[in-house]
């Protein structure tokens, strides 16, 4: 079932995991879903071979620093983006600055490269009497989702093994609260822990770029609150 349709980039199935199929709306604030987004586009250029992280243990994960392995681009516009962005900062960059920078208007931009890739469409209506303009993005076709949450079904069933980039997506959906919205199971808690298992047997750069998202969403979190 899934061996004919492409594999989106990490950012992009956390973009479409973290709305609703039928209606659109998120299930999370939608600057933790770019923190998670951001962190997806770090992990994918550390699958590349194009990033990696400064080897000091004694650092918390969130200050580790980038650097990059190589700025030759990867053909993906946002990640191609990202490489620029920490070749041309003036300081080396930890992960907590990048992720908070680079998730500014990264919800915008990747659900502008969805609608222009034919994954979501836009429609517009009046409410109100015309006073309101509603925005809405629906996915085109179910099947994008269905497929990432297929993958992470399998995972949790044990019936693959994890891959690089549904291992990452596990840790991932587990860290921004994504697993109540699989419909995999009605235990999420065993299933949140079950998928940060699978994250845990990652790469440790990927598990390290997983923790900085997971300390950033509640950096958001606790400032929202405040």
């Amino acid at each position: 079932m899934t061996a004919s349709i492409p594999q989106l980039p990490l950012r992009d199935e956390l973009f479409l995991l973290g709305h609703h199929d039928d209606t659109g709306q998120p299930h999370l604030h939608r600057q933790a879903l770019a923190l998670g987004m951001a962190g997806g586009v770090l992990i994918d250029l550390f699958l590349a071979g194009r990033i990696t992280l400064d080897s000091y243990d004694d650092h918390p994960a969130a200050d580790r620093w980038l650097r990059l392995n190589s700025d030759h681009p990867v053909g993906d516009l946002i990640a191609d983006t990202a490489l620029t962005a920490i070749h041309h900062s003036r300081t080396i960059p930890t992960m907590k600055a990048f992720l908070r920078s680079f998730a500014d208007d990264l919800y915008e931009r990747t659900r502008a490269g969805l609608v222009a890739a034919g994954i979501l469409r836009h429609t517009a209506r009046r409410r109100l009497g015309g006073l309101v303009r509603a925005d809405t993005y629906l996915a085109t076709d179910t099947k994008w989702a269905v497929v990432a949450r297929a993958r992470l079904r399998y995972l949790a069933a044990g019936r693959e093994q994890p891959d690089n980039h549904t291992a990452a997506l596990a840790g991932l959906v587990a860290v921004l609260g994504l697993t109540d919205h699989l419909y995999l199971d009605d235990d999420t808690t065993t299933l949140t822990s079950h998928l940060k298992t699978i994250a845990e047997q990652h790469h440790r750069p990927v598990r390290e770029i997983t923790a900085a998202v997971d300390a950033a969403v509640g950096d958001l979190a606790t400032a929202t609150y405040r």
